[in-house]
């Protein structure tokens, strides 16, 4: 599920917090990585569990018209292609997913007027109402309907963040990650039929992540002081602690695994840079990253297969 981009954020964010917090031992380090690895696998789960909480909604409204005191006919004889929809039902009757959600407490229930906000705007939406305009019922048109959910409607709902932030510390930052996550099952149920649920590390991740932040962080202060003395006396007392940490975490990757181009390790931190950083620190992180790992190939200390 996680890869090397998120991963690279993740050991980002833990080296940043032992810089800033220098008891913190090594193994402190892996077993915060750990934690928040995991949690984004977590936060998975839990927006997957959006799609049941939203169906439940619309099926509850749906009763509540139908037992007004003078419905009317459209109450009487709704249309129920949303609340029959296979992609609800497939995750309410898959044994592992609901004792993964028993397991680990996790449900919309606490935060309904979120659930019940956004059904109403779902149903404003154009797409929504074509998808149930359109005659007969099927898993992939269904699946579709909630891909267009998870890419139009979550990432910038700034009261889904304040709960997620309630929620979990690790959780906002994740979300637009798992956003993507989601929409990626959606498309393997349309076409299988099945959820599965997914392993949290890609091929060898997370040795590559452990490998990585035990290199930075078992270096860090030799690449601080390498740092500080690329740059003049003027400019050390305006040096950023997340540029430093990125440039830590970019001589890492070069010196510990050689078959990654050098290139693809600079881009990936100037990228974070851009996030996590000042507007300044993609041209700071790119120009010295590249100056510091040049010295180091040629001084013999980085060596590279590709």
């Amino acid at each position: 599920m996680l890869n090397r981009r998120i991963l690279r954020i993740k050991a980002f964010k833990v080296l940043y917090a032992c810089a800033e917090n220098p008891d913190l031992t090594l193994k402190e380090a892996l077993d915060s990585l750990e934690a928040s690895c995991e949690a984004t696998r977590d936060l998975y789960l839990y927006m997957l569990e959006l799609i049941p909480a939203l169906t439940r909604e619309a099926a509850r409204r749906t009763e509540a018209a139908r037992a007004k005191f003078n419905p009317t006919e459209e109450e009487l004889h709704p249309n129920l292609k949303f609340v029959r929809n296979g992609v609800a039902a497939l995750l309410e009757e898959d044994p592992d997913f609901c004792k993964l959600l028993e397991k680990k407490k996790f449900s919309w229930d606490q935060n309904d007027a979120f659930v019940h906000t956004l059904y109403e705007t779902l149903k404003t939406r154009p797409y929504y109402q074509a998808y149930m305009q359109e005659e007969g019922q099927s898993l992939a048109a269904d699946a579709a309907l909630w891909k267009q959910v998870f890419t139009q409607e979550l990432e910038d709902d700034e009261t889904l963040w304040a709960i997620l932030e309630d929620l979990s510390i690790h959780w906002a930052d994740d979300l637009p990650y798992v956003l993507g996550s989601v929409v990626r099952t959606l498309d393997e149920m349309g076409r299988t039929g099945r959820w599965n649920y997914p392993p949290l590390y890609q091929s060898d991740a997370r040795d590559f992540v452990r490998s990585l932040l035990t290199a930075a962080y078992g270096r860090y202060a030799a690449y601080y002081d390498l740092v500080a003395g690329s740059v003049s006396k003027w400019d050390q007392d305006r040096l950023y602690t997340t540029d430093i940490v990125l440039i830590a975490m970019g001589l890492a990757e070069a010196e510990t695994f050689p078959e990654i181009p050098v290139r693809v390790t600079i881009n990936e931190y100037v990228e974070i840079s851009k996030y996590y950083s000042t507007p300044k620190s993609r041209i700071f992180v790119n120009g010295l990253l590249d100056r510091l790992i040049k010295d180091r190939v040629a001084q013999g200390i980085i060596n590279k297969t590709v």
